[in-house]
């Protein structure tokens, strides 16, 4: 497997920070969503701080794969019978993920420091709120961070479905050229249309 992308699919590096990003996401969504229901205590502030760890991890991978894409650009789109149009919707999906797995967490940080509490950093170290506890305030904060989450939880699901849609309906090699196997190979169905 190649280490950099090639006008034919990506490299190693970038279909892994693509997946690493999906695990986290995927992770930091499901205790977002559930972290709540833990009992008071030890378990719900664990829980509280696998979230925050999983969303700041999403911030340094997506960073990473932000300046690996500068470094490496990615291979040009599969043609389709959408054209331009279709090319121009994926872009534009692309950029709203990216937004979002950015302001998704930058949110959270800010509902902690809201709060008044530190920012654990991985449990390597905390750094503390830059200012006073204001409860209103991180209460209205994480609102915006629940819907920014879910805005960005359906995004994936567009951009998920599009990939599908490319497999089944176009049958070209769109998800195929960011899976770990069977890339080099071309694509063929077993179905007719």
């Amino acid at each position: 497997m190649r280490v950099r992308n090639s006008s034919q699919g990506y490299g190693a590096i970038a279909i892994a920070l693509h997946w690493v990003v999906v695990a986290l996401v995927l992770g930091a969504w499901v205790t977002g969503q559930f972290g709540d229901e833990l009992p008071r205590g030890a378990p719900r502030e664990t829980g509280l701080f696998v979230h925050m760890s999983l969303g700041l991890a999403v911030v340094a991978f997506v960073v990473a794969r932000l300046f690996w894409c500068l470094s490496d650009p990615p291979p040009a789109p599969e043609e389709t019978s959408l054209g331009a149009w279709g090319e121009w919707a994926g872009k534009v999906v692309h950029y709203l993920i990216y937004v979002t797995l950015i302001a998704v967490p930058v949110a959270g940080i800010v509902v902690q420091f809201a709060r008044g509490h530190a920012l654990p950093v991985l449990g390597l170290f905390e750094l503390a709120s830059p200012w006073l506890a204001d409860r209103a305030f991180a209460h209205d904060v994480k609102e915006v961070h629940e819907l920014l989450a879910n805005a960005m939880m359906a995004l994936i699901g567009l951009h998920a479905a599009a990939a599908l849609g490319h497999h089944y309906i176009f049958r070209d090699r769109t998800l195929l050229r960011m899976l770990p196997v069977a890339r080099s190979r071309p694509f063929v169905s077993s179905q007719k249309l």
